[in-house]
């Protein structure tokens, strides 16, 4: 049975680097990376660029965000796990991504079902992986400790991910918060 460890904490908070550490000292064997960011600009670039090199290259790298069971079923193996970083990112993706929305004026009934649609991937994920050999690794940002929100997208946005951090922790085995590079554990 698949274990679930959650990693969340604000933006720069050494969160990925405790998660790969983490991994690290469990010693797994077999390592897959789930990069959810897609690289729009520069600046991405550089960051998966620094992922890339804090990793290592013993990782297999799996890049996407929607259908996230299809993308890794091929690549599990025993003694291994997943590093999903991160679920932010994939929350983006799938709200944005192929879609075209009027957010200012969106009814909540439009809003449940793209909330829903995200839901069911991440839970799909989850599911998937308790009934693997197989761990995985959730990096999210917590970002409802900030200001609220300007325009509706960021405030859809802020809700939604508040919501599916709140579901993987839930489901989690281990939790853990980082903050100014110090990891504390939840549970």
């Amino acid at each position: 049975m698949g274990r679930i460890i959650y990693f969340t904490g604000g933006s720069r908070s050494g969160k990925s680097r405790h998660a790969e550490q983490y991994i690290i000292d469990k010693e797994y064997k077999n390592r897959i990376y789930l990069a959810t960011a897609i690289i729009f600009d520069d600046e991405m670039k550089a960051r998966v660029a620094k992922h890339r090199e804090q990793r290592g290259e013993n990782w297999i790298t799996i890049e996407g965000y929607k259908n996230t069971v299809e993308l890794i079923k091929f690549h599990i193996k025993k003694e291994g796990v997943i590093l999903l970083d991160c679920l932010t990112n994939m929350i983006t993706n799938l709200m944005i991504m192929e879609k075209e929305y009027d957010w200012d004026h969106m009814l909540d009934e439009e809003l449940t079902l793209i909330e829903n649609d995200i839901k069911k991937e991440v839970e799909k994920l989850l599911e998937y992986i308790k009934s693997s050999d197989q761990d995985i690794v959730v990096v999210s940002n917590e970002i409802g400790m900030g200001i609220i929100p300007a325009y509706a997208l960021g405030r859809h946005f802020r809700d939604i991910c508040g919501r599916m951090n709140q579901m993987v922790a839930a489901k989690a085995d281990e939790a853990y918060f980082v903050v100014s590079g110090i990891k504390m554990k939840l549970k």
